[in-house]
């Protein structure tokens, strides 16, 4: 009878030690700081045109260039007021039709100079 008894509680025991493991409703497991950036498609050397549009989530605006070697903008509107839109200027250099640079311009607003 010890021994049923003593089986019982060392089942019961592994249950609960095996629920405890596994908590339903708690907090989400952590995760690495790489997967918390909101960038998670950041631009990359060697992008083309339409994987740079893809990862922005927006279509490129021509500026000028040549057929391989052209400049587009990206228009990126940050947020603001309903005044006044915040936008920032992000130009892309593509050479022999691959990315090869950008360049990020806050700009000023020309009205406030």
């Amino acid at each position: 009878m010890k021994r049923a008894m003593l089986a019982a509680g060392a089942m019961l025991l592994s249950i609960s030690a095996s629920a405890q493991a596994e908590p339903f409703g708690g907090p989400p497991p952590r995760l690495p700081f790489v997967a918390t950036l909101s960038n998670n498609t950041p631009l990359a050397f060697g992008m083309d045109a339409e994987q740079t549009a893809r990862a922005l989530g927006q279509s490129l605006q021509y500026v000028r260039g040549r057929p391989g070697n052209e400049i587009y903008l990206a228009l990126r509107n940050i947020g603001g007021s309903r005044l006044i839109s915040y936008r920032h200027r992000l130009f892309l250099q593509f050479r022999h039709g691959r990315l090869a640079g950008w360049k990020e311009d806050y700009g000023e607003n020309w009205m406030w100079e």
